[in-house]
């Protein structure tokens, strides 16, 4: 009964008119959508919609979250499952943003280390933690491969059985084997420091499966021709799941609960 209502209410949203001057949120923000086809921003802006209407972005240490700020962290998500749906971030329950460059765990855990802290964060309770800084940082520069917004993100679909594990819910029961295979011997190529492989992955990838599902990821949207060229067998896999095109968006350019 609950998901027939969510899904009826999500419907609703999908539907719904896209509040004025969202676009051009993305527009200054986001160069990946500028990249995108006329039908694609469409309905990006429209599962970003559901998806704030689903999951509450909210400011902490000091951060206000201005429209702005929700519509760009929104379509942040939505730009994951544009080929997907909305039912990928089931247990995402919010996403929560720092003014900080870079955040501390209180616990100690977490990565993307930068100045003694880190960029961002995914809790297994559901919860997802980005620097604002980072991930404007990271949509301003497409093509360097490195998306904080993208890789946490990643990491909530990741969640979708409940674990941190590098395996989220493909489209078919048949896609499980090949997935395993294509992304294990990938990531024992990065951990063994495979130079042709690290020119389209960062090495932080090397990590751990999650972690390598969530730098594959972020390579996948910004430097879909590169991975493309050094990994072909990988790019596939990621493109199967994604249901993006051969160059995933368009030209390039313009195990402790929590990963990061």
């Amino acid at each position: 009964m609950l998901g027939w209502w969510r899904r009826r209410r999500r419907r609703r949203w999908l539907a719904a008119p896209v509040p004025e001057g969202w676009r051009g949120h993305l527009e200054r923000r986001a160069p990946f959508f500028r990249a995108l086809p006329v039908a694609d921003q469409a309905r990006l802006l429209s599962l970003t919609q559901a998806f704030l209407a689903e999951h509450p972005v909210v400011g902490a240490g000091g951060m206000e979250v201005t429209e702005e700020v929700a519509v760009v962290v929104g379509a942040s998500a939505a730009r994951l499952v544009l080929g997907l749906d909305l039912d990928h971030y089931a247990r995402l329950t919010e996403v929560v943003v720092y003014p900080h460059e870079a955040l501390r765990d209180p616990r100690g855990e977490g990565a993307l280390a930068a100045g003694g802290g880190f960029l961002g964060a995914a809790h297994r309770h559901g919860a997802v933690v980005l620097s604002w800084p980072a991930v404007l940082r990271g949509l301003s520069g497409p093509g360097d491969g490195h998306d904080t917004a993208a890789h946490e993100f990643a990491h909530a679909l990741d969640l979708v059985d409940g674990a941190f594990d590098g395996a989220p819910g493909l489209r078919a029961a048949e896609h499980y084997r090949p997935w395993a295979s294509v992304l294990g011997a990938h990531f024992s190529r990065l951990s063994r420091g495979d130079r042709r492989l690290r020119r389209a992955l960062r090495e932080y990838g090397a990590t751990d499966p999650a972690e390598f599902f969530a730098v594959a990821t972020e390579a996948f949207f910004e430097r879909p021709r590169e991975l493309r060229r050094q990994a072909p067998a990988l790019y596939a896999e990621l493109a199967r799941f994604y249901g993006r095109g051969r160059e995933g968006e368009g030209e390039e350019g313009p195990g402790k609960g929590i990963k990061g």
